[in-house]
């Protein structure tokens, strides 16, 4: 493995992307939360296309590529604000370049970031109330242990998307759910963490801050 991860990324670029308009490398691997695992996240713009996604191992680094064109990559921008995650926002605000020039695009998408994803609607926000209050009844009622584990599991990360969504915050998934949690309220991500093997009773109380459960009269 090649010591300097942004010299083994850029050497990539430049062997498979020469004609590409930028391209950055971004993730763990630059900052605090590297690990002996972490991987070259690579977002690649160019003209042409197709856009796709891909892994692959290059100088003894596991690496991921992101690979754009224009309008693939407005698509993707425009799709994480409704969806409220914000992965590739995250990637370009928080990137080194290799290639080329991203412009004013780092800066917008850290503005986004910044600024959290748009309100939630009453649709919404009555949508992540349903479907909480449906999972804890699953819970409180299933006999099958193993159907149990499952249940809980689901209730678990689901009142934390939600926690996020109440809160106006951006919903990530795996390693990013607990990131997020533990920026918007440090207490809060411990206490979710607590409730990991048994976590009705932080949902309930996530579901009473949010209006109550929501079962009768829900129509979507």
């Amino acid at each position: 493995m090649q010591a300097n991860p942004t010299a083994a990324a850029a050497d990539l670029v430049a062997l498979r992307f020469p004609e590409a308009t930028w391209a950055i490398l971004t993730g763990s691997v630059l900052n605090s939360h590297r690990t002996a695992g972490s991987d070259l996240d690579i977002v690649v713009l160019r003209e042409d296309g197709p856009g796709f996604r891909e892994s692959l191992h290059f100088r003894g680094w596991p690496v991921e590529l992101f690979v754009h064109t224009p309008d693939r990559l407005t698509g993707f921008l425009a799709n994480e604000l409704t969806t409220r995650k914000p992965s590739t926002h995250r990637m370009i605000a928080r990137g080194v370049p290799l290639l080329g020039d991203p412009g004013d695009l780092t800066a917008r998408c850290a503005r986004v970031l910044a600024q959290g994803p748009p309100p939630l609607t009453a649709a919404e926000r009555d949508r992540f109330r349903y479907f909480l209050t449906d999972l804890l009844d699953d819970y409180t009622h299933v006999a099958d242990p193993g159907e149990r584990a499952v249940i809980a599991a689901a209730l678990w990360t689901d009142t934390a998307r939600a926690a996020l969504a109440f809160a106006g915050r951006w919903i990530s998934g795996g390693k990013w759910l607990l990131r997020e949690l533990r920026e918007f309220d440090p207490a809060l991500a411990d206490g979710w963490l607590a409730a990991r093997d048994d976590p009705a009773e932080f949902a309930r109380a996530l579901l009473d801050s949010a209006g109550g459960p929501l079962f009768d009269g829900y129509r979507a």
